[in-house]
């Protein structure tokens, strides 16, 4: 049960967790050994946490994933995977996650715990609801951008970064349902019954405004944080956001691939190498101008 039950847990989908590092890495603090080691312990504990939700999530998913093309395979929907052995698993994780957050620091574990209360309320109830399902996506994302921020106990990070990391998971929750929509068609309200509240001209109107949104705030923060240095140099780094987020559109509009965002950045060789030279730029700019930031 031992492979199935890791490629139930999605260690694929982890990568999404490095959003837990954001606030160490804006907040200069990367190459400061205390902060880093907690920062790396939150990332596991929220690896642990999005396991668990995974688990549940196929638990709940498992008869509806069987009307899937591709979710078909999966290992509780194909049997291959023990529905009791699952919900055993997800138990393990979902204490230890919460015990481990409340181990390394307070607000970390009700951070963590909110998160799988969250993941789990949508689940079973608010991934039925429009609108609030993509936000609920993005809710995630924030709460794991908060976990850093209390673990580094940060002095230099910007609220403008929580605005983007909003914005860029709406942007990624939105493409994504438009892709579930095109890949489903006609079956897709079988598979799951929220896609029948939408169209693809309403996500697209949704995306339009969400792309747009993520490019100005993003360029805001640039140039107006308080804490980047006064050359503004952080601005050199948004063409790097702008056409990472145009080749995603390229890849679910023109390619037709989607599907777990995560899984595609791995797959996608000009994506990945976008996100890469943006980590890269920005951290040679705050760190090689730590004197300079007002």
């Amino acid at each position: 049960m031992l492979k199935p039950l890791l490629k139930t847990m999605r260690p694929k989908q982890w990568t999404k967790n490095a959003f837990v590092f954001t606030a160490l890495i804006f907040d200069r603090k990367l190459f400061h050994p205390a902060p880093f080691i907690k920062t790396l312990l939150a990332f596991i504990l929220f690896c642990m946490a999005a396991s668990a939700v995974y688990l549940v999530n196929d638990l709940v998913d498992m008869e509806r994933d069987r009307q899937h093309p591709k979710k078909r395979f999966r290992p509780l929907a194909s049997g291959e995977l023990s529905p009791h052995v699952a919900g055993i698993a997800a138990f393990i994780l979902t204490i230890a996650a919460i015990g481990g957050g409340f181990w390394i620091h307070t607000g970390l574990g009700f951070i963590v715990t909110g998160y799988l209360l969250l993941q789990f309320a949508y689940s079973f109830v608010l991934k039925h609801l429009v609108i609030i399902d993509v936000m609920t996506v993005a809710a995630g994302f924030v709460l794991r951008v908060a976990a850093g921020v209390v673990v580094v106990e940060v002095a230099r990070f910007s609220p403008w970064l929580y605005v983007c990391t909003t914005l860029l998971a709406l942007f990624i929750a939105i493409n994504r349902r438009r892709h579930e929509l095109v890949l489903l068609a006609d079956g897709a309200k079988n598979h799951r019954k929220i896609l029948d509240e939408y169209n693809i001209q309403f996500l697209d109107e949704m995306n339009s405004m969400v792309t747009a949104s993520t490019v100005i705030a993003y360029s805001l923060y640039t140039f107006s944080a308080p804490n980047l240095p006064r050359n503004h140099s952080m601005m050199l780094t948004i063409p790097f956001v702008i056409y990472g987020l145009f080749r995603y559109l390229y890849l679910i509009h023109v390619r037709g691939e989607g599907g777990a965002p995560d899984e595609l950045i791995l797959r996608d060789i000009p994506l990945f190498l976008d996100v890469l030279l943006w980590v890269l730029a920005v951290i040679l700019i705050l760190y090689s101008f730590p004197g300079n930031a007002s």
